[in-house]
């Protein structure tokens, strides 16, 4: 036994006239793993993703005043004004801070903020 076969394996030569077979081989079988990779990748990890992104949209859209909801940051308040792209949000008595509508986490149910 050579040294050098422990990091190089000797080549094996294939009969003539023999094509690569195996269940991957060549032509469309070469085709079938990569698209069944990107099939397996959308349905576990991009349609979630839209489908988490669309359920946020629809919940920004309900948004009104009054509404009890958490930021992203873990501040929890009230919803008192609603503009275009910005909320103001009540965190105690006459203390507003305002916040992009991006960053509202969830809306909580009413009376979640008094019982704590």
């Amino acid at each position: 036994m050579n040294p050098i076969d422990l990091f190089v394996p000797p080549a094996m030569a294939q009969a003539a006239g023999q094509a690569p077979g195996g269940l991957f081989g060549g032509g469309l079988g070469g085709l079938l793993f990569p698209i069944i990779l990107i099939a397996i990748m959308y349905f576990l990890m991009i349609r979630p993703q839209m489908k988490r992104q669309k359920e946020h949209r629809a919940m920004l859209e309900k948004l009104g005043n009054g509404d009890e909801v958490i930021t992203n940051g873990g501040v929890a308040g009230v919803v008192r004004e609603i503009g275009e792209h910005f909320v103001s949000v009540e965190i105690a008595d006459n203390v507003r801070i305002r916040v992009q509508k991006g960053a509202i986490a969830n809306v909580l149910p009413k009376g979640t903020l008094k019982s704590a």
